[in-house]
């Protein structure tokens, strides 16, 4: 079993900055990333990287954030930048992605509101 935990979330005014942190409780030998879901919306997958460094990004998000990941910290990076109020949602750490499919794998977060006001 894997326990991922969330921190870094929060109120925002547009325009501004976000850091999200994904903790692990051991090695993930795959590749992680994040999830959103707004209100209303489905899941969408924002930024998924591999065990090697390689990134994807939705194209809502491209040239905004930047995943990263500290493979000896077991820990996943999201730097949310020039944010905007359609940002707004409840992002989840998820580990074990399929990077063919972009489906997630079996291993959650709980979650963290980031909320971006106009």
């Amino acid at each position: 079993q894997v326990q991922l935990v969330e921190s870094g979330g929060g109120l925002v005014q547009a325009g501004g900055s976000l850091r999200l942190s994904c903790a692990a409780s051991r090695i993930i030998f795959s590749s992680m990333g994040w999830y959103r879901q707004a209100p209303g919306k489905q899941r969408e997958l924002v930024a998924v990287i591999t065990t090697g460094g390689s990134t994807n990004y939705a194209d809502s998000v491209k040239g905004r954030f930047t995943i990263s990941r500290d493979n000896a910290k077991n820990t996943v990076l999201l730097q949310m930048n020039s944010l905007k109020p359609e940002d707004t949602a409840v992002y989840y750490c998820n580990a074990g992605i399929n990077v063919r499919t972009f489906n997630p794998g079996n291993y959650w977060g709980q979650g963290t509101q980031v909320t971006v006001s106009s």
